[in-house]
């Protein structure tokens, strides 16, 4: 794991004002095996052996699909699991559980397979900005190649068969991170979590189930998969659910800056004053100013790239700035003051190159 950022994290694409990343993941399981949590090691053993197998037939060296390369997390540095988690390929939970586990890794890290997590395969899509049309059509090219040397667990009247049973169906999960600082100055996010609510969305956190909101951003996701087709959850999801998220967010910023102007421009330019001259810079404190000063970019306040502010994102993380400078690793002190320094230097740079 050498590559300083991740490329869905740190690249911008349609809609990318609101929508930080899209992805599609799919849920399944190998007929014949018993579900994770009641499989022994050896058995958990066994399905990786099954997998990869699968990945180097069908998948690698085919010309259909991107390679991936194969991660075993059991066996991995502590590092590096974490800078999986910290840009989205893994949850927190599959890279600090025990047992044989694997992750199989697209170069550009959009495809990956998370393997023996809740069921035996996660095939998911990750990208930047409003793109679930293209992340649903990368997820299902993967699980159909795949497919060609793999029975997955199917019922002819319940769908594809899973360890948790808000998956059973077509065990697919669309989502997408939301920047939502319009709606947070508005006081409207309850609002919207009330929509969501009532469109069957879940809503989570920065890092997903069980973490909380980070710097505004939030991530939504269908909760349906039951009685209905993946086409069809697709349509409503993108062509529904997700425009009305965002037009929430974009009339709440409308109406935040013509009701409070001065109040965001204090909190975008102190935010800027903040990194641009901070010597000690926690992990969380970045990440909020951030948020702030990208909410400012696609405002027009700053004359900053958004490309810098969501690399900056992922890079203050504490795995990625080891990557960066391991003296941050020395101890806490050197953490925040790497983190400081490097912040400073980039925004200087980031600001200089869109003059």
């Amino acid at each position: 794991m050498s590559q300083p950022f991740s490329a869905a994290m740190s690249q911008v694409g349609p809609d990318s004002d609101v929508v930080v990343t899209s992805r599609v993941r799919l849920a399944r399981n190998i007929s014949g095996f018993p579900f994770i949590s009641r499989a022994s090691n050896p058995v958990r053993q066994e399905i990786m052996r099954v997998v990869r197998r699968a990945v180097d037939q069908s998948c690698n060296g085919t010309g259909a699909n991107q390679e991936l390369r194969w991660i075993e997390l059991q066996s991995a540095p502590s590092r590096d699991r974490i800078l999986l988690s910290e840009r989205h390929l893994v949850s927190r939970h599959f890279a600090n559980s025990d047992g044989p586990r694997a992750l199989a890794l697209s170069t550009d890290e959009h495809s990956s397979i998370m393997v023996n997590e809740e069921d035996h395969l996660r095939i998911q899509f990750l990208c930047a900005g409003s793109r679930l049309s293209d992340a649903f059509k990368a997820a299902f090219a993967l699980e159909n190649a795949l497919a060609n040397t793999t029975n997955f667990s199917f019922h002819p009247r319940w769908g594809y068969l899973t360890a948790c049973p808000t998956n059973v169906g077509c065990g697919i999960r669309m989502s997408a991170m939301l920047h939502l600082p319009g709606a947070q100055i508005m006081k409207e996010t309850d609002r919207i979590k009330r929509a969501a609510k009532e469109l069957h969305l879940a809503v989570r956190g920065y890092y997903g189930e069980g973490s909380e909101s980070i710097g505004d951003f939030f991530q939504f996701s269908n909760q349906t998969t039951l009685g209905a087709t993946e086409d069809a959850l697709l349509e409503e999801f993108n062509g529904v659910v997700l425009p009305r998220l965002i037009g929430y967010e974009r009339e709440a910023r409308t109406a935040a800056l013509v009701r409070f102007r001065s109040r965001i421009e204090d909190i975008v330019f102190r935010s800027h004053a903040n990194l641009s001259a901070a010597r000690l810079l926690t992990a969380d404190a970045a990440t909020k100013d951030l948020s702030r000063m990208r909410f400012g970019v696609v405002m027009g306040l700053l004359p900053i790239d958004l490309t810098t502010i969501q690399r900056l994102l992922l890079q203050v993380q504490p795995a990625h700035l080891s990557l960066i400078d391991p003296r941050s690793l020395d101890s806490e002190e050197a953490d925040r003051e790497v983190r400081a320094t490097y912040v400073r230097q980039e925004l200087l740079r980031g600001t200089t190159d869109t003059k």
